[in-house]
């Protein structure tokens, strides 16, 4: 099975309770590719990025099993750039610069090597953006997944609802559903939600894990308590690849399949935030990720002998 992703690939500069750091590599491309390959080794990604980017960078995505035929590089141009600041509760971060650089213009081209790709992941990208990707695919995915963000209800509202009839799987925050469904119970945003296109929703609540929508079914992960969050940028986009990268790598879009997708996809994240942007993915081994695995089946495996009566 192979896998597209299409999201940013970028530089960060962050600054949380725990430090900071210079321009390291992020991206909402990024974060889910390295994430999905502990999965699957066939991706394939659609980004741009200027020719200040490094070239070790794209090696070790090459490395990954990551095709870069659909990764532009524009000459003389500089690559997206986000910086952020993290509060203590290391949930609400202030954005100090946004340069958009060459994703201003970004034009997705689709490779004819990237044609007939199994399952997509279109990364928080302007829904306009988005939805070409789709229509510039000969062939339907089997299953498309798309996150998005508030900054694209706020500005971008009727491109967003268009693409999402076109999707299979949306991937937001408890905040963006309620913005989205105009509902506060996540139960009744997840019926709105869900009637504007996806027949699946996941609701990411951060430290409080994640809830899985699909017809009148409903599944919830819990987060993994952790001491310490160092960072995190880019745990949401690893939650994604890991949870696509599952799929794919399995190649069942069953609901019951998706519940396992969920929890590899928050066995990641739970990595991700360990350390200052991709370091942490970059490390980790597969005895590590399924210990990590075992360590969140056991927060909701319990025997229950007792009953009422």
């Amino acid at each position: 099975m192979s896998l597209l992703t299409v999201g940013s690939v970028a530089f960060d500069a962050i600054e949380t309770p725990f430090g900071k750091t210079d321009k390291i590599v992020g991206g909402a491309g990024t974060f889910i590719a390295l994430s999905a390959s502990n999965f699957i080794k066939d991706q394939r990604i659609v980004s741009v990025v200027g020719d200040d980017f490094p070239q070790e960078t794209l090696d070790l995505l090459r490395s990954k099993g990551v095709a870069l035929e659909g990764l532009q590089i524009k000459k003389g141009e500089k690559t997206f750039f986000w910086s952020g600041r993290y509060h203590n509760d290391m949930n609400s971060r202030d954005t100090l610069v946004t340069e958009l650089n060459v994703l201003g213009d970004f034009d997705p081209i689709i490779p004819e090597s990237y044609q007939g790709a199994e399952y997509l992941m279109l990364g928080n990208l302007s829904p306009q953006v988005q939805r070409q990707v789709i229509e510039r695919l000969t062939k339907r995915p089997k299953l498309i997944a798309m996150d998005t963000m508030n900054f694209w209800m706020d500005i971008a509202l009727d491109d967003l609802k268009e693409t999402l009839k076109l999707i299979d799987v949306l991937i937001i925050n408890d905040e963006e559903a309620r913005q989205l469904s105009g509902e506060y119970s996540l139960v009744k945003a997840s019926r709105v939600i869900r009637a504007m296109g996806p027949k699946t929703l996941i609701i990411k609540k951060g430290e409080h894990g994640a809830l899985l929508f699909q017809d009148d079914k409903v599944f919830f992960a819990p987060a993994l308590p952790l001491e310490d969050v160092f960072d995190p940028t880019g745990a949401g986009d690893t939650f994604a690849g890991g949870f696509i990268g599952y799929i794919a790598s399995t190649d069942d879009t069953s609901f019951e399949n998706m519940k396992r997708a969920i929890i590899a996809g928050s066995a990641l994240a739970s990595f991700c935030v360990e350390k200052f942007g991709t370091q942490r993915l970059l490390e980790i081994t597969k005895d590590e990720i399924e210990a990590r695995i075992d360590r969140f089946v056991s927060l909701t495996n319990f025997e229950m002998s007792t009953v009422v009566g």
